[in-house]
């Protein structure tokens, strides 16, 4: 059963709860040459009727942004800020890609006399359908496990999304000119492993929290929450050292009891 239908009641109905489809059979790829290898490789597919759900809330939501933005834009093709045909194709190009309708938009630019160039569009429903026929699909790498083991690949995905976002977010990387292609690889080398190093603080607590995985003192109205590496590190952050000296020796200021408890959870004695 799926986490987000764990705390729905027993008799809920089976239309709406998820549900997951698994699709296995064999590909066979031809390079474009008749001298390339036939490759027949393993292909899975796995739908998800939730994922497919929130797929086509998200498309309703970028077609009616966009839809308001481009009738927006023709009520002022013609005015002061869009009197040419370039200033409006260069407006539709912004809003197409803003929202995501590249695909499915169609428009063109007709000129009058009297009235200057004037914008028409619609969204081309075939290539809606197109696009809805994939909601909840998701593509399965070569592998041999079973149709079980796919399935909880499929759900880990998430978990790797959040590590892209962290190494962009709380690890901060910000492009770096380097010189020489091997110091590329060394940079890249030293960012995963503090990559790891956050992700194993953060498996850590959770794991000293128990299976519930959850604290409270992490924000200020004390709310149960699942410890995150970028909250950790944020309290364990304002953690200041006193420097030692001839008749005391060095000591780590605890301000917080959260920052105490966090500690404990790593398995850190403190003085």
């Amino acid at each position: 059963m799926p986490d987000r239908d764990a705390g729905k009641p027993a008799d809920q109905p089976a239309d709406q709860r998820e549900v997951y489809r698994v699709l296995e059979d064999v590909h066979t790829l031809t390079g474009p040459r008749m001298r390339d290898p036939v490759l027949r490789v393993r292909r899975i597919l796995v739908h998800s009727t939730a994922h497919a759900k929130g797929q086509q809330a998200a498309r309703v939501n970028r077609l009616a942004k966009a839809g308001a933005e481009l009738d927006k834009l023709v009520a002022a093709a013609g005015g002061r800020h869009y009197k040419t045909r370039e200033k409006i194709a260069a407006r539709v190009g912004v809003i197409a890609a803003r929202r995501r309708v590249v695909s499915c938009l169609r428009w063109h630019i007709t000129e009058d006399e009297a009235d200057g160039p004037r914008l028409h569009w619609h969204f081309d429903q075939n290539a809606l359908e197109t696009e809805a026929a994939a909601d909840g699909l998701a593509g399965m790498p070569r592998t041999t496990a079973g149709p079980a083991q796919v399935l909880i690949h499929y759900k880990g995905q998430g978990t790797v999304e959040r590590r892209y976002h962290d190494f962009k977010g709380p690890l901060a990387v910000t492009p770096v000119f380097v010189q020489h292609n091997h110091r590329v690889a060394a940079l890249i080398q030293v960012i995963c492993l503090a990559l790891l190093v956050f992700c194993l603080i953060e498996r850590q607590v959770r794991q000293a929290l128990g299976p519930q995985q959850t604290m409270v003192g992490l924000y200020p109205d004390n709310r149960r929450v699942r410890p995150t590496g970028r909250m950790i590190l944020y309290h364990l952050g304002e953690l200041t050292l006193r420097i030692s000296t001839v008749t005391d020796p060095p000591m780590v200021l605890i301000t917080r009891g959260v920052q105490l408890h966090l500690l404990e959870l790593l398995g850190i004695e403190v003085t």
